[in-house]
């Protein structure tokens, strides 16, 4: 079992719970470069569909942030769109994924910066075109 330091696992505690509020299939957390956090659900309107990650991160922009530390993602995958946005703004941030319980199954780190950045950005043009 993959252990998180204090500051990462209350992103997945808030991510969690955003998650239980929205009702959806993921929800999202992320820390701005100020230690500000901002956690968001899915947006599924018929006019606007937005992963957790992406609500996150337009939640944090709109706020003012400039860069990210680190982001969680329970219930979601690597190819979220949002990995894209995060990736654009911070692509040294670390992004954490967890099943829904919280169980951490991937980090994706800065070590893991070259490959895993075009690799998302990959993913996000393949979730938005299709």
């Amino acid at each position: 079992m993959i252990e998180l330091d204090a500051e990462d696992n209350k992103l997945v505690v808030l991510a969690r719970g955003a998650l239980a509020r929205t009702g959806g299939v993921s929800g999202a957390a992320i820390r701005d470069t100020d230690g500000r956090t901002y956690a968001a659900g899915e947006v599924t309107l018929d006019a606007l569909r937005l992963t957790a990650l992406q609500s996150a991160v337009a939640a944090a922009i709109s706020s003012g942030a400039e860069g990210f530390e680190a982001a969680a993602v329970v219930g979601g995958r690597f190819s979220d769109a949002g990995v894209g946005a995060v990736r654009e703004v911070s692509p040294a941030a670390r992004i954490v994924f967890t099943d829904r319980d919280g169980a951490v199954f991937e980090i994706v780190d800065d070590s893991e910066e070259s490959d895993d950045s075009t690799a998302a950005t990959a993913a996000a043009a393949e979730v938005r075109g299709g």
